[in-house]
């Protein structure tokens, strides 16, 4: 019964959507306000039904209930409680389950909690945003039912959930991902209300701008626990390998990223406003490419979940309908959205925030395109192709370069116009002092000097010393201010971190018995011993591991090597040595004969800085968001 009552409040949650649109449109037709506001109960309603479907699912999980088709593919008796409920999300219907209530999450919020909420403009954001809950609701229960029952006959015992997902990264990563996608959807909304009325000013970029950001920071925080969760759980010991299915959440954040930016020289200065339209129904369009991606089948992934292709015909249909509508919108709505011409001042922080755009919108096609052109080529039959990290390396970090040496001097300059006189004193004793420290680190370390790193000193010590020099000068500091700086200076961490492991990571791949040892970046590893692990739903062995430096014991390290026997597959579990500055990283292989084991040793300087540096930028745009839900003076 509980399945069933599962699927009847999604039904409700259809109907809920659907009133959504016809009534409130009635309303704003005939100026009734009681009939346009009936869209925020009813966006409160599908909250509430989508809510006790998910709860309902999660209860099937939690009671091993093997009647349930989707539970029976993806739980058994023996996995934890808390993977139980991971599994949820942890394929393909679920997921999209999770999707449409996240979706009714911002929903609700915005309903009840936007300065907007008392104007018309709320009906006509509502009224969008029903329509694309319609389209999943659609999806779910015609093509992704996650409540369809195996009667009369079901199994006593399900499969498991993928033993690559049995991870406490998968308690957060993915909601925090959906919150970050579904949370663009509010832009997106915004900017077709705008292209609807006619209407673009100050007030609309005060009303979007700290949902984006706020969705914004959702997204960061959903890309820093993946990467951190495929550095511990996938055993590479990387930090971003340009995969297709990583691309899918980066590509959203850097068009997200521009949207920000473009947003603030709306709310201030009244320009932009139909390039910031064009971000808003970017990035969300982006974000339904990155839905298509993971659940068409099209990729071959540990985060692909659904492989039936006529799932992603729907899917490719949808992104399609919606891309198309909102790009005929733009184009025969824009012009109401032109502002009169203005004096361009080169030197003024609207030219550098359009700067700032531009090379975060380049940078987000050249991954577009190494993303789909491999995709394309498969799917027309002309053969396949492989665009891996020395593509996006060579395009990226090129694009980087400038990017960051504008996003340094951007804080610095005013509004219109900034005189010569005041700006190049600044940037002048800032370029002086970055150029000597760097070149005194080269001159200090000169085993380990290279161009690449002298670059990268120059320009995360320009970002993060303008940065500074900014912070010193506030005149009057804000809660968005500081989040502004934080934020800059998470880059300054961030770009530091991928500079130094890119460049100094050190990798060990040894055939190691127990009793013996091995030297790398200075440290000493000798194995212990190796004993048998039994945990609640997986069985394998654990090695023990003595690390030393100068000879002095610093820690013991137990990689794992899980066999989980539903799914006969073995998983690595590695162990961490963790500092500020460096990690030792230790993966257990496959057993190689006479007693020898494969082994995976990694030294990577300053990789919890690429971490740190994304939690600095998802604390600093929070500080963003509510110091504009406060309304504090900007």
């Amino acid at each position: 019964m509980i399945p069933e009552i599962g699927l009847f409040s999604l039904l409700l949650a259809l109907s809920f959507a659907s009133a959504q649109v016809v009534l409130p449109w009635v309303g704003v037709k005939k100026h009734d306000k009681s009939l346009w506001q009936s869209a925020r109960w009813f966006a409160l309603a599908q909250f509430i039904f989508t809510s006790i479907a998910i709860s309902f699912l999660a209860y099937s999980f939690l009671t091993d209930d093997f009647s349930v088709a989707y539970v029976a593919a993806h739980s058994n008796s023996h996995l934890p409680w808390f993977y139980k409920v991971c599994a949820v999300w942890g394929a393909h219907e679920g997921s999209m389950l999770l999707w449409v209530w996240v979706l009714t999450v911002w929903m609700t919020g915005v309903s009840f909690l936007s300065e907007a909420k008392h104007h018309p403009t709320i009906a006509w954001v509502l009224i969008v945003m029903a329509l694309i809950a319609i389209g999943f609701y659609g999806f779910i229960l015609f093509t992704s039912n996650p409540f369809i029952r195996l009667l009369p006959s079901f199994p006593t015992e399900g499969q498991s959930l993928n033993a690559l997902l049995q991870d406490q990264g998968m308690m957060i990563h993915p909601p925090f991902l959906y919150m970050g996608y579904v949370g663009f959807s509010l832009a997106f909304a915004f900017a077709m209300a705008a292209l609807i009325e006619g209407k673009l000013g100050y007030s609309w970029a005060r009303w979007v701008r700290p949902w984006t950001l706020l969705a914004w920071c959702f997204l960061t925080y959903g890309i820093v626990a993946g990467s951190w969760w495929a550095y511990r759980q996938l055993g590479w010991g990387g930090w971003w390998f340009w995969d297709p299915v990583e691309n899918a959440s980066f590509m959203p954040w850097l068009a997200g990223t521009a949207l920000i930016h473009s947003l603030f020289v709306v709310e201030k200065r009244d320009r932009f406003k139909g390039w910031a339209v064009v971000l808003a129904l970017t990035t969300f369009s982006l974000s339904l490419l990155g839905t298509f991606l993971v659940r068409s089948g099209i990729l071959i992934s540990v985060h692909a979940f659904a492989q039936d292709p006529s799932r992603g015909q729907f899917l490719l249909l949808f992104f399609l309908l919606v891309v198309g509508i909102s790009t005929l919108f733009y184009i025969f709505r824009a012009h109401t959205l032109s502002a009169p011409p203005e004096k361009v001042w080169w030197l003024s922080k609207e030219v550098f925030l359009l700067g700032n755009n531009l090379f975060l919108y380049v940078m987000m096609l050249t991954i577009l395109l190494g993303t789909l052109y491999p995709l394309v080529l498969d799917e027309l039959g002309l053969g396949k192709i492989s665009v891996g990290y020395p593509y996006f390396n060579s395009v990226f970090i090129p694009l980087m370069v400038p990017f960051l040496l504008i996003m340094g001097v951007g804080p610095q300059v005013y509004w219109r116009e900034t005189p010569t006189s005041v700006l190049w004193p600044r940037l002048g004793g800032v370029g002086v002092s970055v150029l000597a420290i760097a070149t005194l680190a080269a001159l200090y370390f000169p085993p380990y000097f290279s161009w690449g790193l002298w670059i990268g000193l120059v320009v995360v010590l320009w970002l993060f010393s303008n940065t500074a020099v900014y912070a010193w000068k506030l005149k009057h500091r804000t809660i968005p201010q500081w989040g502004m700086v934080l934020a800059h200076s998470g880059v300054a961490v961030t770009a530091m971190g991928i500079i130094v492991t890119t460049l100094f990571s050190q990798e060990h791949d040894v055939r190691m018995r127990v009793g013996e040892t091995q030297t790398l970046g200075g440290y000493e590893y000798q194995w212990v011993r190796l004993m048998p692990l039994q945990g609640p739903n997986y069985s394998g062995v654990k090695a023990v591991f003595n690390l030393y430096q100068h000879g002095r014991l610093i820690n013991t390290l137990s990689p794992e090597m899980r066999t989980y026997p539903e799914q006969h597959y073995s998983n690595p579990k590695a162990a961490i040595d963790v500092t500020l500055f460096r990690d030792i990283y230790v993966a257990l292989g496959q057993p190689l004969g006479s007693d020898s084991w494969s082994l995976r040793v990694y030294y990577k300087p300053f990789i919890r800085w690429i971490w740190m540096g994304g939690l600095m930028m998802m604390i600093g745009g929070l500080m963003g968001f509510v110091g504009r839900m406060k309304h504090e003076p900007r």
